[in-house]
């Protein structure tokens, strides 16, 4: 039987949501084992003078624990 841990991470871009969603899982796997899965729980942007400067997500990482 497996048990699971949730982490929450925000991460972000000056590319893209599906950027700053890579960004975040790679810089999870950097401390976290196991990581199975991710939950964008929210997106949001950085504007300055009208335009988009970042893209965030916040999300969280579902990773297995070790026995």
């Amino acid at each position: 039987m497996s048990v699971a841990r949730v982490t929450e991470i925000t991460a972000a871009s000056p590319v893209s949501f599906e950027d700053a969603i890579k960004v975040g899982i790679d810089r999870a796997n950097k401390t976290l084992r196991n990581v199975k899965g991710a939950w964008v729980q929210e997106q949001t942007v950085s504007v300055e003078d009208g335009v988009i400067k970042e893209y965030r997500v916040n999300m969280k990482v579902t990773f297995i624990l070790e026995d």
